[in-house]
């Protein structure tokens, strides 16, 4: 036994004889708590230097309520192959943001509908449920990763209108995709900060004490800071604070699989889950 740990026992023993209560040491988590719920957004084309609180106060707010990662990096440029690597664990050999591109491999969605959980994905401006076309109006099927594969039903393939008051409501995973106004890649940071606390700080509170999570994300810089972007999570088991490990969208997406037991796919098989930031 080291001196230390000799030290630290003799110590408690003292205090023990002394008639004081002694007590232990919080544990680092070791793993990823299995949440009822997680809703994950994403955000466009801006580096973390540009998410500040005079531009954009509630994603400022929300770091600060939850885990903020300093070291969070895309994958590549341009959209499209982020999108599909958080999703699926590869690019999917996607080098553009060009329409439409269909796969058969397995993904996160798939992953978790075989496991009886469910996903779905909630597109802002998307005409209709289960849409395939490559755009419509404000939306932009590049920024949709489940439609591109064709393990993943229609049924999961939802408009933003679909996203449920009843937050309990929810699917195990959703992942949510504003218009490319609100998603901040036509129109200003400050219009996406706006957009993010007025449609999901209600789901982001009520998270904290239901057993749930909200991962606020950007599939890309703004091609001027290394893909260098903004990461937070907020919700329930989050220990608040700043973690400075390196981490990428497959990351997180070996985070989610983990969290449900789920193998991990491609790029997050070479991944560490996080497992720092949970009480």
């Amino acid at each position: 036994m080291s001196v230390r740990r000799v030290s630290v026992a003799a110590a408690t023993l003292a205090l023990v004889a002394a008639g004081l209560s002694v007590t232990p040491a919080a544990q680092a988590a070791t793993t990823v708590p299995r949440f009822d719920h997680i809703v994950l957004v994403m955000f466009e084309n801006k580096a973390t230097s540009q998410i500040t609180a005079s531009s954009a106060p509630y994603f400022k707010s929300l770091a600060a309520q939850g885990a903020s990662f300093s070291q969070s990096y895309a994958i590549t440029h341009p959209s499209q192959p982020n999108y599909i690597a958080l999703f699926s664990g590869a690019t999917q050999g996607v080098t553009n943001d060009d329409c439409p591109k269909t796969f058969t491999g397995n993904n996160l969605g798939a992953q978790l509908i075989t496991a009886g959980l469910s996903f779905k994905g909630y597109s802002e401006s998307m005409p209709s449920n289960g849409y395939t076309g490559c755009s419509s109006g404000t939306y932009r099927r590049k920024h949709n990763s489940w439609v591109d594969f064709s393990n993943v039903p229609a049924a999961s393939n939802l408009t933003w209108s679909s996203f449920p008051a009843d937050y309990a409501a929810l699917p195990t995973v959703a992942f949510v995709t504003p218009n490319m106004c609100n998603d901040m890649h036509d129109c200003s940071v400050g219009t996406g900060n706006t957009w993010l606390q007025n449609n999901l700080d209600g789901y982001a509170q009520w998270a904290k004490n239901n057993n749930s999570l909200l991962i606020v994300n950007f599939d890309e810089d703004n091609s001027l800071s290394l893909n260098h972007i903004y990461t937070t999570f907020v919700g329930a088991h989050v220990k608040t604070g700043t973690y400075s490990t390196k981490i990428t969208h497959y990351t997180v997406l070996r985070t989610i699989e983990t969290a449900y037991g789920l193998t991990a796919l491609g790029g997050a098989a070479g991944a560490t889950p996080i497992t720092d930031v949970w009480n």
